[in-house]
């Protein structure tokens, strides 16, 4: 069974930039893309290495470690040496918070 959990406010993950959360156990890697915000696996499907190490170029989160790239609204895998997507979890933005559904 899938719930809505709050990870943060809505105000601490700035356009441009990646933020580490904690889904209900969950380490999730938020991505805001011109004001729009996505949460994906916070683990690279190369190395398991944290993607919120990592930077956010456009649309997509680099790995920090191996330059991986992964679409951040679909967690798509873009860029080698990825050649598996992460996972994308569905978000609301309510009450002045982001809520990722796990």
């Amino acid at each position: 069974m899938s719930e809505w959990v709050r990870v943060c406010d809505a105000d601490s993950v700035a356009a441009g930039t990646l933020k580490a959360a904690n889904a209900a156990g969950q380490p999730v890697v938020l991505a805001n893309v011109d004001g729009d915000v996505y949460a994906l696996e916070d683990r690279c499907s190369h190395e398991a290495f944290p993607l919120s190490d990592g930077e956010l170029d456009g649309d997509e989160v680099i790995c920090l470690h191996h330059g991986a790239r992964f679409e951040a609204c679909t967690g798509r895998n873009k860029g080698l040496p990825a050649v598996r997507p992460v996972k994308a979890f569905p978000v609301q933005m309510r009450d002045g918070g982001i809520y990722v559904e796990v």
